[in-house]
């Protein structure tokens, strides 16, 4: 046997984990972990037979569905003071409406020219101030709208952008190594990097006066992450900052993704779920007999006995958490799979808990 756990460095060869696919994609059954409890077949509310049609998933938790989507493709609310969260149903970002112009955090193109319909809609005024929260194209690749606008990244953001020589990310204008405070009119905008973690360069903004926090690809509100932690750079940095956010006194959180807007109450969940997921992986690594997958792997084939293993582990952490989440979090039997590979790897390289591959006696 040889796992079919996609590559990490091509993920956009990764199929969509559903219930069919699920095992075919991972070679967990031949790593001898249990079908049943993996895809969530023991809750009342995802109960799907083995020949259901491809695609089929849980049902979406009440929790984690946000407003419709209307007919022009997007939404825009006033969140806050003048703060407004605008969001076609995957993504999101916020303006501001200040006495000297908008205020525009991010530039997600699957929003594209729409986000200057919906900023018309409530302003005549232009965007004066754009402010990268990270560098990634999906949040930020349409940011050439704000033509005339000073923008405003992390220096590591500037860095990044450099390299890629996207010509839809400007470079900025100012950049900041650990703190800078945006002040349009009476409205105030606290940047602040705390290290790593999503990516290089990944910021918290924090609006004090409205209690609106903004931080991108860490929490999901009403969901799981996305695949492998949310593909991030850096996940002991990503596993600590749900813990930094809260020491900000927001009532409002913005993740950049799905549904609805977040609380803190969206980020103690999350905080909870990957503290089972991890508590999981620990088990996991410390249990799992590798000598399970020689019995149908290559056994002249070292990446495919060590790719087995590693499958075999994630597996047995995503058996143990699915059926708690699949009826609390969207998507639990969707990406608790890859998520727990993440972690596990994760465990191994980054903490040093390595399991039968340890220190040799």
């Amino acid at each position: 046997m040889t796992s079919s756990t996609p590559e990490r460095s091509s993920p956009a060869r990764r199929p969509l984990l559903t219930r069919r696919n699920l095992l075919a994609s991972t070679g967990i059954a031949a790593a001898g972990v249990s079908a049943g409890p993996l895809l969530g077949w023991s809750s009342a509310q995802a109960v799907v037979s083995p020949d259901c049609s491809p695609g089929t998933t849980a049902p979406v938790p009440p929790t984690a569905r946000g407003p419709a989507i209307p007919a022009a493709g997007y939404l825009v609310q006033e969140i806050a003071d003048r703060v407004y969260w605008l969001t076609d149903g995957l993504y999101q970002m916020i303006f501001v409406t200040t006495a000297e112009g908008v205020v525009a955090v991010d530039a997600p193109p699957t929003i594209g020219k729409n986000i200057l319909r919906a900023i018309a809609t409530v302003t005549n005024s232009r965007v004066t101030h754009a402010i990268y929260s990270h560098h990634h194209a999906d949040h930020t690749g349409a940011m050439i709208l704000y033509q005339g606008a000073r923008f405003f990244a992390h220096r590591e953001v500037a860095d990044l952008l450099r390299q890629t020589n996207d010509p839809n990310r400007p470079l900025p204008d100012v950049t900041f190594d650990r703190h800078l405070t945006v002040q349009a009119g009476e409205d105030v905008l606290d940047l602040a990097y705390h290290g790593a973690n999503h990516s290089p360069g990944n910021i918290f903004v924090n609006l004090p006066a409205q209690r609106v926090l903004m931080l991108v690809d860490v929490v999901f509100p009403g969901w799981v992450p996305f695949a492998y932690l949310a593909e991030s750079q850096n996940i002991p940095g990503w596993l600590e900052a749900p813990a930094q956010a809260l020491r900000y006194p927001f009532d409002t959180y913005i993740g950049g993704h799905l549904t609805r807007l977040g609380t803190r109450d969206d980020v103690l969940i999350q905080q909870e779920y990957v503290a089972e997921l991890k508590a999981q992986a620990v088990s996991a690594i410390a249990s799992f007999n590798p000598a399970s997958v020689y019995q149908s792997v290559d056994p002249t084939n070292p990446w495919a006995i060590f790719r087995a293993y590693l499958d075999g582990v994630a597996g047995q952490t995503a058996n143990a958490v699915i059926p708690n989440w699949i009826d609390r979090l969207g998507g639990a039997d969707v990406y608790t799979l890859p998520n727990a590979y993440q972690l596990v790897e994760s465990l191994r390289i980054d903490y040093g808990q390595l399991g039968p591959f340890g220190i040799h006696p």
